[in-house]
């Protein structure tokens, strides 16, 4: 029997890489993996918080381009993103443009896309 204990990463399909690492690095914060290997097509990688977790992004034509995305995030395949600061985020995406919806549920959570329709959630946590 095996044991799945974690998750390492979660890999997205974007079409524009200047585009989304902007989005990703300038609204959200994130740095820069340096140790990405040279994969056959352009991407990025993001550590999350320690842990040996990452975001990689990999710039790809996206299969779904044509879809019609549920409205509220949460109710569309997504990746859950831990914060210790959900009001700091809300500022960030204001400033930036960036629509959101608060969880349904009532949590201390909101749901965001990124340039390529991507659906984030972010958790609050302490």
């Amino acid at each position: 029997m095996y044991d799945i204990t974690a998750l390492l990463h979660a890999g997205l399909l974007v079409s524009d890489l200047v585009r989304a690492k902007a989005f990703y690095e300038s609204v959200l914060g994130l740095a820069p993996y340096p140790n990405r290997p040279n994969l056959p097509y352009p991407g990025e990688w993001y550590d999350l918080g320690g842990g040996g977790q990452q975001l990689h992004l990999m710039q790809l034509a996206n299969p779904d381009a044509a879809s019609i995305r549920p409205e509220h995030g949460g109710r569309d395949r997504h990746i859950a993103l831990a914060v210790r600061d959900m009001a700091a985020l809300k500022s960030r995406l204001d400033a930036a443009g960036v629509k959101y919806t608060a969880s349904k549920s009532g949590r201390a959570a909101l749901f965001c896309r990124d340039p390529d329709a991507n659906t984030l959630e972010f958790v609050e946590t302490h």
